[in-house]
């Protein structure tokens, strides 16, 4: 099956569009990438990459990259992101098409995070290529619009709200990765089919051999956050939490990622002079994951915003794999799954005194106790999130998608006929 992906983010920068590809690859799908250059999230180009090259680049595994010229994130202004999502789209489509001219698609696959934009690159490929188009809905636009603060202005949210309802109308199939996203983008959907797809993990079923330069963990209690450090992540919360908690003896908050608001936390560390607060930066997939798995708690939090109540982090489905507790300070659906699989604890947004408070009954458990939720995390894991598992169920809808496409296209052509 020959399969154009299309996301503006991609390897070298971490998403989970990344294991997705991979898992396609070696399900046997014919992977194609069309991307741009690598700058998330700090917003400058990756070593070895320039922001004005179009370049064609093999993947380790073994399949094609196409990569278009586009401008920076930057410093992440309300600006500079909007240049950066125009001069994707306008490149992926106006050097895309030029790149892909000898090529033919069965599906197009448009990983939908922010911004919503990148789907109408997928469509104008869809459509010159007569190929399946599959969104799958990694955040709720225009909703996410609003999330961030970038963006205010009613009128701007609704015409984004319309943009978004002519790329879901030209749609074979609609996927998203929360049930709770279902109702949201079947309104906009109109006749097109939305199925729950979730992000799968990236954990292997095997453990793997420890990475050749594995971090170093401070001694004692570590609770480990890994990921983005942005506006979404109430990272302001993290940083309370530890300076309640500064002075009982062997807690460490362990930091791995970057983003927006690392300069914000590297100076409250500073001001606050809080001694339990290790930022390791971005490392490898791999390397997080051996960290993680001997870490003695996970962290994901989220700002307390309605939409944000919708999503589950992809983040999720990897703190179970490693089967380590999870501590989520979040509302909504990621929390509900975390209950639900007793992988771990929780609480609400942007609650630090909370936050704390969970941190100390989880220390005072048993070892046996915190061990048992992290074997729930990894069974429910297993269950839910298993990539290849994940991998056979998202073939059989691009397979559905092909099948409901050719029958829409013979249906218009007798149409046409009569």
């Amino acid at each position: 099956m020959k399969t154009l992906i299309v996301t503006q983010y991609f390897w070298p920068e971490t998403f989970r569009i990344n294991t997705v590809a991979e898992a396609l690859h070696r399900a046997g799908c014919e992977v194609t990438v069309l991307t741009g250059q690598p700058n998330y999230p700090d917003g400058t180009i990756f070593k070895g990459y320039r922001a004005w090259r179009s370049d064609r680049e093999l993947h380790p595994a073994g399949y094609e990259i196409f990569r278009v010229p586009l401008i920076p994130r930057g410093k992440k202004t309300a600006l500079t992101l909007t240049l950066n999502y125009l001069s994707f789209l306008a490149s992926s489509i106006l050097v895309g098409q030029w790149r892909l001219r000898k090529k033919e698609f069965d599906v197009v696959f448009v990983y939908g995070t922010s911004p919503v934009l990148q789907a109408l690159a997928g469509a104008f490929f869809s459509a010159r290529k007569r190929a399946a188009l599959i969104v799958w809905v990694q955040d709720l636009w225009p909703e996410s619009l609003s999330a961030t603060g970038y963006v205010k202005n009613p009128y701007i949210l609704c015409g984004v709200a319309g943009l978004v309802r002519w790329i879901y109308h030209r749609c074979d199939l609609l996927l998203v990765q929360s049930r709770s996203f279902v109702e949201s983008t079947c309104a906009m959907a109109g006749e097109v089919p939305v199925v729950y797809y979730p992000n799968p993990g990236d954990v292997e079923r095997t453990p793997p051999e420890r990475p050749r330069n594995p971090v170093s963990l401070p001694s004692g209690f570590n609770v480990t956050f890994s990921g983005n450090l942005g506006t979404v992540q109430a990272v302001e919360t993290i940083v309370e939490a530890a300076e309640h908690l500064r002075d009982e003896p062997h807690i460490n908050f362990v930091i791995m990622g970057s983003g927006s608001r690392l300069g914000w936390i590297q100076q409250e560390i500073k001001r606050r002079a809080l001694a339990n607060v290790y930022l390791l930066g971005r490392v490898e997939p791999e390397v997080a994951n051996d960290a993680m798995a001997r870490s003695d708690a996970l962290l994901i939090t989220l700002k307390n915003v309605e939409s944000l109540k919708k999503t589950v982090p992809s983040k999720l489905s990897t703190y179970f794999g490693v089967g380590r507790p999870v501590l989520a300070c979040m509302d909504g659906e990621g929390a509900e799954v975390v209950r639900a699989s007793g992988a771990g604890i929780t609480c609400e947004s942007e609650n630090a005194e909370r936050l704390a408070a969970l941190i100390l009954e989880l220390r005072s458990m048993p070892q046996e106790a915190r061990d048992e939720m992290g074997m729930a995390g990894r069974r429910w894991y297993e269950k839910h999130f298993e990539l290849m598992q994940l991998t056979d169920v998202l073939v059989d809808h691009f397979k559905q998608a092909m099948n409901g496409r050719d029958l829409k296209y013979t249906k218009e052509t007798m149409g046409d006929g009569q």
